[in-house]
């Protein structure tokens, strides 16, 4: 395979529109992230059935929604459908997309089912390495405070909704959050492409740094004739990428601390509150020069003001849609599903979870995380993902966690890795790293996912702010530990 080409799926090529698809059928479709689609699919009046390993709860509401759904995975199951869509996780020895290859059933990647449902209407794609999942959940928000009534298919579902893909109007934008994971993001052809940030990440997909900017700046080629780039002037590879868009002829908007079309200023955290100013250099959309607003957010973390910022520019720079509308969105943002949510509290102890997983994210929850405990001790538990992402970035996570009180490190969540194949790579190696970059800082390593939670119950005090982190099921723990620490209310 070449570094950043995807051999099984070709992105670059055009997709046929939802209703020349046929009946469709989803492999592992009660994942978060095939659920959404099926149910997009679904309210197009398509039909769709799908399989999954086991039996769930999210199985059962589709079958509700007119899904036909099946438990297990056998080649039978595709028979009478038009199309298969699977995600890059679903192997070619899975039965049912051997037995669609076998007969030459068109098969197409989550993306591109979702770019099949694109046609007609405008796109905001919001990509990068860290806080897409947030800002597509803003730039919903806002869309939807401003009345244009968007669809949206987003990486964790929206507190506000309790989902992560809704049709929203026929005729209204759509929000995708495109993911550079696998290069899937160049399908979608959007009207608007936000870029939070190009950092190096999924580096066993990419090879290399260079390899990540290139694709970025495909993405940035797959912009609509007369669309827009929206990115952040602070990050050194988003600001390479709008340069080289601009002298491409891409219509850029940047904003920034400084030297960008729209400055952020005096931004500060409040607890779980974050403020900051926005000015406008040129007007842009519905904004004129010389506007100047504050933004006010009910989430913490000096990032949030980022990712807010990239919403706010979608909606106004982008589609055109009235500023006021869309900062009152924001302010009531009900946030989206471990993005800093929320867990619950017990004995005196809050708990929140968060998906950070790589070291800038998980750099900017501790920041986060800081300002929320506002003076409380915090406690952090943290599960690495990957070994390869652990021992490329080891110094970069130290860094980031120790900015915690009380460190308790999970082992490594392998995924598609093994450790055999990384004996070296070790989150005592990563305890090592923490211990060197903070004096202050408690680590503790336990020994596997089971323990977490009563490691964290005999380390915890009244007046803690505790956070999991973490892509794996380090979720699992927090309201473990609040069961534990109810036990001892009682």
């Amino acid at each position: 395979m070449n570094a950043g080409v995807n051999a099984r799926f070709d992105f670059t090529a055009e997709v046929p529109p939802a209703d020349q698809l046929g009946a469709v059928h989803f492999v592992a479709i009660g994942g978060s992230g095939m659920s959404g689609v099926a149910r997009l699919f679904l309210a197009r009046g398509i039909a769709v059935s799908g399989s999954d390993r086991v039996d769930s709860t999210t199985l059962r509401e589709l079958e509700a929604e007119g899904a036909r759904v099946f438990v297990g995975h056998d080649a039978t199951h595709v028979e009478g459908a038009g199309t298969l869509v699977v995600s890059s996780a679903v192997p070619e020895s899975n039965p049912e997309l051997a037995a669609a290859r076998a007969v030459g059933l068109r098969v197409l990647h989550r993306a591109q089912g979702i770019a099949a449902l694109l046609h007609g209407r405008d796109a905001i794609a919001v990509a990068g390495a860290n806080g897409k999942t947030t800002t597509s959940a803003m730039t919903t928000v806002a869309l939807q405070a401003a009345g244009a009534d968007p669809a949206y298919v987003v990486g964790a579902p929206l507190a506000g909704t309790g989902t992560n893909a809704a049709p929203g109007g026929t005729d209204g934008p759509v929000v995708v959050e495109a993911d550079e994971s696998d290069g899937s993001f160049l399908v979608y052809r959007p009207l608007v492409a936000v870029v939070t940030n190009v950092q190096p990440d999924h580096l066993d997909f990419y090879g290399d740094v260079d390899a990540v900017e290139r694709a970025y700046a495909d993405f940035a080629r797959t912009i609509r004739p007369g669309g827009l780039l929206v990115t952040n002037a602070d990050d050194a590879g988003a600001l390479r990428l709008a340069e080289r868009a601009r002298d491409e002829g891409v219509r850029v908007v940047t904003w920034g601390r400084g030297g960008a079309d729209v400055l952020v200023s005096n931004a500060r955290g409040e607890g779980m509150t974050t403020r900051a100013s926005l000015t406008w250099t040129r007007t842009l959309g519905s904004v004129v020069e010389g506007t100047s607003v504050e933004l006010v957010l009910p989430v913490p973390g000096l990032h949030s003001i980022d990712n807010a910022t990239g919403a706010v520019l979608a909606a106004t720079a982008g589609l055109g849609l009235e500023l006021g509308p869309v900062l009152q969105g924001l302010e009531a943002f009900p946030g989206a599903h471990r993005r800093f949510e929320r867990v619950g509290a017990a004995g005196g102890v809050e708990v929140v979870d968060d998906y950070a997983h790589n070291a800038p994210k998980v750099a900017a929850v501790l920041q986060a995380a800081r300002s929320a405990a506002a003076g409380r001790r915090l406690v952090v538990a943290f599960q690495p993902h990957l070994f390869s992402r652990t021992r490329d970035f080891a110094e970069g996570f130290a860094g980031g966690l120790a900015g915690a009180d009380v460190l308790v490190l999970l082992p490594v969540y392998g995924a598609r890795e093994t450790q055999e194949d990384f004996p070296e790579v070790t989150s005592g190696m990563l305890a090592q790293l923490v211990r060197g970059a903070a004096g202050e800082t408690q680590v503790q390593v336990v020994d596997d996912l089971a323990s977490a939670p009563q490691v964290l119950r005999d380390l915890v005090r009244p007046g803690d702010l505790v956070v999991t982190v973490g892509a794996g099921d380090v979720t699992t723990v927090g309201p473990r530990l609040l069961e534990l620490l109810g036990e001892g209310e009682a």
